[in-house]
């Protein structure tokens, strides 16, 4: 670990840096699965609002 002297003999510790690595891009089957998960989603979404829209309209 990295350790510093400041003013009056105090320690200072850094913690690690981590190493840095660039993003490659999505494969084609990554991208399909992101396609996927959105529309079960939007699915998700619009049938909660359905219920919601339908329970509250009852009284």
């Amino acid at each position: 670990m990295p350790y510093t002297t400041e003013e009056g003999g105090r320690l200072n510790n850094f913690a690690k840096e981590p190493t840095v690595y660039q993003a490659e891009d999505p494969t084609g089957t990554q991208k399909r699965n992101y396609v996927f998960l959105g529309i079960a989603a939007a699915v998700l979404v619009s049938g909660l609002v359905f219920v919601a829209v339908s329970v509250s309209s009852v009284s």
